[in-house]
């Protein structure tokens, strides 16, 4: 099953009939190779990669509690959703990256920062511009098309090929005149169910009383039986100064801890965020993940001792990165429903990010960027664009 799901490159993929060309015939002669070495009775399994992969594993008959908590948490922590709700595709093809001989879970130098200072980089080196601090109030329609956006100052930005949005579905909707967009487009985003959202803290603190030896990544899970979707139940722990001695000053760590999707953002809705209540709710929320830290890192960290605390909760994600009610995305399960394409029903107008094809996590997200990117230049020019990168 690996080696179907991992012999087409997300890269080669777009979003019209163009793929015909850049991905079924490019790729044609290791298809069919990989579909020759894994036999029949592997290209059976392969027609279950559309499946959820929670029959993957009731197929191999595994019972262990542990085991299948543990493939849950991996989905969800991938997907937002657990194994029952995760397309087997991607879990497969993940599997197949985890456990090559030799395989390393990979940490950029410098932090993920420098991930996004390199597509910075990119982007410039093509003629591209960034603008920081640039709130887009509304996506310009003339004539039933889009043609560009309107940022808080008033001033215009014209689109001289089409529009991108990364914002989420429901996000991008309220971006949109509503005389617009066909009802039954804007009542299939109302109706997508939504993921939680999160909470956040980011520490600063010494490093000298730490545990030696101390790894990068940490994850807590308070009550397998609960479930790896419950509330205040899973803690992601990052410590990435231990790897990069550059993220922080001498003698000293960062910390990002979170709850992963799994914040009710009932509890926030309406809160005056200079509130005392909610204030005192982010110290009540955010205690579950004070005494995470406090397990991984063992007896020497001391939360009066940091120089850095803050904590974000769901009103952070809501306000700082226009996400509809602080969600994770779309809590689409496979076998029920599947993430909507790139296309909109307004010409011009194409989705990347989480709310599409093939859903949540940076993996998805950065193959669905590639689509788009992907689909607005020509055949010949996406063809040229493999070659150059060696797929």
């Amino acid at each position: 099953m690996s080696a179907a799901a991992t012999a087409l490159p997300p890269l080669s993929i777009r979003g019209d009939w163009g793929v015909l060309s850049t991905a079924a015939a490019r790729y044609a002669p290791s298809l069919l190779k990989s579909f020759i070495q894994i036999g029949p009775q592997g290209a059976l399994g392969a027609t279950k990669l559309l499946r959820p992969f929670s029959e993957i594993i009731d197929s191999l008959e595994l019972k262990n509690p542990f085991i299948r908590n543990w493939v849950d948490l991996l989905c969800f922590l991938l997907a937002g959703v657990k194994s029952n709700g995760t397309l087997t595709a991607e879990m497969v093809y993940m599997f197949a990256e985890w456990y090559k001989p030799g395989c390393l879970l990979e940490y950029p130098l410098h932090g993920s920062g420098a991930v996004v200072d390199a597509l910075v980089r990119g982007m410039q080196k093509f003629g591209g511009r960034l603008a920081l601090g640039t709130h887009v109030e509304n996506i310009l329609v003339e004539n039933g098309r889009a043609i560009g956006v309107k940022l808080r100052s008033g001033q215009i930005v014209r689109a001289k090929k089409a529009v991108v949005s990364n914002a989420s579905m429901w996000d991008t909707l309220n971006l949109l005149p509503a005389d617009a967009i066909p009802k039954s487009y804007q009542t299939k985003v109302k109706e997508t169910p939504q993921c939680e959202s999160f909470m956040h803290l980011h520490l600063g603190f010494d490093s000298q009383d730490i545990l030696e030896g101390l790894g990068i990544h940490h994850i807590v899970v308070n009550d397998w039986s609960r479930g790896v979707d419950a509330d205040q139940n899973v803690v992601l722990i990052s410590v990435p100064s231990v790897l990069g001695k550059d993220l922080a000053p001498p003698g000293k760590h960062v910390l990002h801890a979170y709850t992963p999707g799994t914040e009710p953002f009932g509890l926030w809705e309406g809160l005056d965020r200079r509130s005392a209540e909610y204030r005192g709710l982010k110290a009540e929320r955010s205690e579950v993940m004070w005494r995470a830290v406090e397990r991984a890192l063992g007896p020497g960290f001391s939360r009066e001792n940091c120089d850095v605390k803050l904590v974000g909760t769901p009103l952070t994600h809501q306000r700082f990165l226009r996400r509809n009610r602080g969600t994770y995305g779309p809590a689409i399960k496979a076998g029920e429903a599947t993430f909507p394409g790139h296309s909109t029903p307004i010409p011009q107008l194409f989705c990347c990010g989480d709310s599409t094809f093939p859903g949540i996590g940076v993996p998805a997200v950065a193959a669905s960027g590639a689509i788009v990117a992907n689909s607005l230049v020509s055949v010949s020019q996406h063809s040229e664009l493999l070659d150059a990168v060696g797929i």
